[in-house]
């Protein structure tokens, strides 16, 4: 028997602007990565999304990034550790909050966008992130990609690690993943699920230059946004059925 984590990311709608298939997806993830308003998200999103997430029993994770409402999060920015340290600290913080006040607690952290991708290979910039997350609790879970220095860096920290991999992106050999503002290059939802199936299964994944490269899989992330996304998590968790896989938060995985 299997058992993995599905995450999304969450709560991104802001103002009058309405993003993602948030209560969709719900019924069939078992993580919520929930924007806590620099990229994405505002307060009463931010409490809706918390308030849907223990309603489907869905563990609660952060999503922090940079503050680039205009970018959605995704241009890189020069920022001093101290600086990404507090980001982290203020946008979590916040999150955290309305957790309690909702009578349940954060799981997990994932940054978004261009911070997440440059801690996966920066380690100072890791390092901050990381710092302040443990001055907010040691026993939140960090999302990181395989073999990167995100990850690298939480271990040595002490801090408990689960490792990402993609439903809706591309994998390179190192077990990173093919960033792509256009959706995933492959579309086929059966093979996408088939895919998804493998990398839980047998630790492999196929690379876009026909490589098999070696993944580990703790949580496995759908994009709402991504074209078809409802329709894709329903795929994989009808795959999962099949091949014997419990889905499950991401803490249950970890223990």
């Amino acid at each position: 028997m299997y058992k993995v984590d599905l995450n999304c990311d969450m709560g991104e709608s802001f103002g009058f602007y309405q993003l993602g298939n948030d209560e969709e997806m719900m019924q069939y993830i078992s993580s919520a990565n929930i924007a806590c308003g620099f990229h994405a998200g505002d307060p009463h999103v931010m409490r809706k999304t918390v308030e849907l997430a223990k309603a489907y029993g869905v563990g609660i994770g952060a999503h922090p990034g940079f503050p680039d409402l205009l970018g959605f999060g995704r241009r890189h920015m020069r920022c001093t550790p101290d600086e990404i340290r507090d980001y982290i600290l203020y946008q979590i913080g916040a999150l955290r909050e309305f957790a309690a006040w909702s009578g349940t607690k954060l799981q997990h952290c994932k940054p978004h966008g261009a911070l997440f991708m440059m801690a996966m290979e920066d380690e100072q910039i890791a390092c901050a992130i990381l710092e302040g997350l443990s001055a907010l609790s040691n026993e939140l879970i960090v999302f990181a990609l395989n073999g990167s220095a995100f990850e690298e860096a939480g271990r040595k920290m002490g801090m408990p690690i689960a490792r990402e991999v993609y439903a809706d992106r591309e994998h390179t050999a190192d077990g990173s993943i093919v960033m792509t503002r256009k959706g995933p290059i492959i579309t086929d939802k059966g093979e996408m699920a088939k895919r998804v199936v493998r990398m839980v299964t047998k630790g492999r994944v196929r690379t876009p230059d026909g490589e098999d490269a070696h993944i580990f899989a703790d949580t496995i992330c759908i994009h709402g946004d991504t074209p078809g996304a409802v329709e894709l998590v329903k795929e994989i968790r009808s795959a999962f059925e099949q091949a014997s896989i419990t889905v499950t938060p991401v803490r249950e995985i970890l223990t």
